[in-house]
């Protein structure tokens, strides 16, 4: 699943990089400002975060952004490296001390204001979104509003960080156990959800206590430098958040950010494999982690299922955001008894989509993140194709474009690559089963476990399926999953640890404390 995480440039060089001067930086800033079209132009950042400072790169080197959509320029960041990011990780162990401290009330009451003035500036960070991601405006908005309740949530949750007292066997002995902060977090973040995917982690880190140093991705940083302005106006001190932004340098940032001892947590979502190097830094120090990392999930349609609910279930949940989410429906199996009716339909639904520009209201699906993710789509479905898939609608890139059409392929076989990597684009790969033992047996043949679907009347089938797919998480008729309040996250090489829900204990240590003498 390489085009997902920011982490790809691990392994790939550079793609974009200027040394402007300072006088043209400066200049750069508020013509992209203009370019986003705001109702507060004061959102849009183009330098990094140190101890409450907006910085550029030491080197004046800078990073450029562009619109998927249009490939136009929306503006520049820097291209910081590891000195900035040092100094990011000192201010935030010494903002840490007076942080840790505040009283969960007090965090709980910024955190609330944070999630007022997400909501305050509601269409101009779903503008954000959409112009560098290129997803729909109403998926943008939808974002947001996604994204601001993580901080809701994790504000109520700051209040419920309760510890507890242990009854002992031993007499004039008293067990009482707390939980404390854990220190400073290291935050990676990707692209295909450029603020939710920093407000789950971030809203969990600061309602515990702790301070953070973000890396956000080089495709879509506006909306996280958007978020800690929102962060400042709201009453988070200095030093609490801190974000470096690069690309070529990714590779040392993210070493530092694992191997620094002062970091005691690292809270990435990417791909697989480069959650792997990063839990090999990070075990160094033996630091806490927390990886959402890839998926491959299956979709099984069974012949007792109400087929209106499961196509709109996968038309939801396979082309959302065109297919780049992390749970997207990989692996599309349906009952023989039903296949035909149901790729039918489903053809016919996805034939009318209106691929586009996500700023404009008549478009349904904006564009993929870059000529690397059309790139994968357009090898898997060649490759399903070779080895006897058909393809029922769609099936090419729109030339010179980071468009693709939503696809359908039928009859696709095991073998097909797309089976075993996650395509991350708009291609729905439909396979035939005929019995549920099968099915099962094809949906855990991955090394990846993240989200799972199934759609089925049979009360026991329910229980049976959902306990037996090897998944963090199932939705069972249903094609979302994605909530504020849920444990998100996976089990085999899917990832460590879960996000939302109960997610701020990832941020927090447990101390006993035994009591003698009493």
């Amino acid at each position: 699943m390489p085009f997902r995480p920011v982490y790809s440039l691990l392994l790939k060089p550079p793609l974009r990089s200027l040394s402007p001067s300072v006088s043209f930086y400066r200049m750069a800033s508020s013509q992209a400002a203009a370019r986003f079209g705001l109702k507060d132009s004061s959102l849009i950042k183009t330098q990094g975060l140190i101890d409450g400072k907006w910085l550029d790169a030491k080197d004046g080197s800078t990073i450029l952004v562009t619109n998927p959509a249009t490939n136009e320029e929306l503006g520049t960041i820097p291209e910081m490296g590891l000195a900035e990011t040092k100094e990011a990780i000192d201010a935030a162990a010494k903002a840490f001390p007076s942080w840790s401290k505040t009283t969960a009330k007090a965090r709980h009451d910024i955190l609330m204001k944070f999630y007022a003035l997400m909501n305050e500036h509601h269409e101009d960070l779903s503008r954000i979104i959409t112009l560098e991601n290129g997803k729909t405006l109403a998926e943008g908005k939808g974002e947001n509003t996604y994204s601001a309740s993580f901080m809701e949530w994790f504000a109520e949750e700051a209040l419920r960080t309760y510890g507890e007292q242990i009854p002992s066997p031993l007499p004039g002995v008293r067990n009482v156990v707390i939980k404390q902060p854990v220190g400073v977090v290291a935050i990676l973040t990707p692209w295909n959800f450029p603020s939710a995917m920093i407000t789950r982690k971030l809203g969990a880190a600061l309602a515990a206590g702790c301070t953070t140093v973000i890396k956000p991705p080089p495709e879509t940083p506006f909306s996280a430098l958007a978020l800690a302005e929102l962060a400042r106006r709201a009453g988070v001190p200095d030093g609490v958040i801190n974000m470096v932004t690069t690309e070529k340098n990714v590779r040392d940032v993210g070493k530092e950010m694992c191997e620094s001892k002062i970091v005691k947590k690292v809270s990435f979502t990417g791909s697989t494999p480069v959650a792997k190097l990063l839990a090999g830094m990070a075990a160094t120090t033996l630091k806490k982690v927390s990886f959402e990392a890839g998926g491959n999930a299956p979709f099984i349609v069974f012949d007792d299922a109400d087929l209106d609910e499961a196509i709109a279930g996968a038309v939801i949940c396979k082309f959302r955001s065109s297919g780049q989410t992390c749970v997207c429906a990989n692996r599309i199996y349906v009952h023989s008894g039903i296949y035909a009716e149901f790729a039918s339909r489903l053809a016919e639904k996805v034939a009318s989509f209106k691929v586009g520009n996500g700023l404009e209201e008549s478009t349904t699906h904006g564009p993929l993140i870059h000529g690397r993710a059309v790139e994968k789509v357009s090898r898997h479905i060649d490759d399903a194709v070779s080895k006897g898939a058909q393809i029922l609608v769609g099936g090419k890139a729109v030339p010179n474009s980071n468009f693709f059409n939503p696809t359908i392929l039928s009859d696709v076989p095991a073998d097909a690559l797309l089976n075993q990597e996650e395509t991350f684009g708009p291609l729905a790969a439909l396979v035939k089963f005929e019995t549920e033992d099968e099915v099962i047996k094809l949906a855990n043949a991955t090394d990846v476990g993240l989200a799972g679907y199934f759609f089925s009347r049979d009360v026991g089938r329910a229980w049976r399926v959902a306990e037996k797919l090897e998944v963090g998480m199932v939705g069972i008729n249903t094609g979302l999953l994605s909530q504020s309040v849920i444990p998100f996250g996976g089990i085999k090489e899917s990832g460590l640890g879960r996000e939302g829900g109960h997610g701020i204990a990832e941020y927090m240590n447990e101390k006993l404390m035994v009591f003698g003498g009493i």
